[in-house]
């Protein structure tokens, strides 16, 4: 049995404030071309198919149309929900989907699988959705975290599992232990920071299929995060996309193909002065990038979003890092105020406030002492 493992699809998502759904539509053609290339069974999306609870209306089109298209080529669909979606409203869909795809969005229904049949025999998927613990006291009410809602999904698998027989896969959306996140990407599903779920928590089946990671990971050889099929930050731009094409035998796990999938445009980040990233020609390669400008000049330039687009038309986020700065002052900016002695000081305290530790230049220092002095001037004719 050949199974397309993809995850985190985050339909509806934005990219500072641009609109991804077009380029999305692109990639996950792609990766029903996959499916058709590679004669895929069974197609698994591992949770965050929508990136809200409210997804507009071309965000179920481009879900539907997608699906469809999987349909269409040969495989056989299975669908859970992760911490973005609303299991409601994506569980709503599953009716009204044709035979073959299946939407797993119902706790109570953890632990009873969708059976796939191939020529050594069935083969069991165990769809869990994304579990909130506060939501599933009325189920099991000793389950009070993420890796406890997860032990007892999984214990209700292998429980049901050891009845049946026959090979296993199990699709799960959580922050298994030992992943590396993208920094301030991946919403926060621990509790208090520390609630990962223990690898030992997914034994007993053959393939575990994870969701909520962007970037594809294998924790075991039969463990492993697909990632999300786009780039949806800055912090994922040196992380390939793609699904996993994972092969059953008769004896369960048989070996794992990484695909490629298409990157509508990529994703870089620039960090030199200003007027470098401005003029060197060896940025020429990414002017049809998504970019991010991290410019290390000692102070602020003016208008620098605008002048970054007239070079790079998809520049879509400016930081200021300053490669150097002053030497820090203990005082606090009250202090330093009340100390100043001359106009000329007091104003030198606003700079080193407002400039992270760097007063003014020379040439600045010349060209305050003229106002300064126009100032008094002006105040003596009066």
């Amino acid at each position: 049995m050949r199974i397309l493992h993809t995850s985190d699809w985050h339909i509806g998502r934005t990219f500072h404030g641009h609109s991804t759904l077009d380029a999305l539509r692109g990639v996950l053609e792609a990766l029903t071309d996959q499916v058709r290339d590679h004669d895929v069974d069974v197609v698994i999306v591992a949770g965050d198919v929508f990136d809200s609870a409210a997804p507009a209306a071309g965000c179920y089109a481009l879900l539907t149309d997608t699906l469809r298209g999987i349909a269409d080529a040969g495989a056989q669909v299975i669908v859970t929900s992760g911490n973005h979606d609303s299991a409601a409203r994506l569980g709503f869909q599953a009716g009204l989907l044709r035979d073959g795809i299946h939407v797993l969005t119902d706790p109570a229904a953890v632990g009873t699988p969708i059976t796939i049949p191939d020529a050594a025999g069935p083969v069991h998927f165990y769809g869990i959705p994304y579990l909130e613990p506060a939501l599933l006291r009325h189920l099991w009410p000793e389950a009070r975290s993420q890796a406890a809602v997860l032990d007892r999904a999984m214990g209700l698998v292998r429980d049901d599992l050891a009845r049946r027989g026959g090979r296993s896969v199990a699709v799960a959306h959580c922050f298994a232990a030992g992943v590396e996140p993208t920094p301030h990407l991946e919403r926060d599903i621990q509790q208090g920071g520390l609630d990962v779920v223990p690898l030992q928590t997914f034994a007993g089946v053959d393939y575990m299929a994870l969701g909520h990671i962007h970037g594809r990971q294998q924790l075991a050889p039969h463990i492993r995060y697909a990632g999300a099929p786009m780039h949806y930050s800055f912090g994922e731009g040196d992380k390939p996309r793609g699904s996993w094409l994972i092969q059953l035998d008769a004896d369960g796990f048989a070996g794992a193909e990484w695909l490629e999938l298409p990157v509508p445009r990529r994703v870089v980040t620039l960090r030199a002065p200003l007027a470098e990233i401005l003029d060197d020609p060896r940025h020429a390669e990414h002017e049809d990038a998504w970019v991010c400008v991290e410019y290390t000049d000692a102070l602020p330039e003016r208008d620098p979003m605008r002048r970054l687009q007239a070079r790079f038309p998809y520049c879509a986020k400016v930081v200021h890092l300053p490669a150097e700065t002053g030497e820090r002052d203990s005082r606090t900016y009250v202090e330093r105020v009340r100390a100043a002695r001359s106009d000329a000081e007091l104003v030198e305290a606003f700079l080193v406030h407002v400039r992270d530790g760097a007063g003014a230049d020379d040439r600045e220092r010349e060209l305050l002492g003229e106002v300064l002095d126009e100032r008094v001037r002006v105040e003596e004719l009066a």
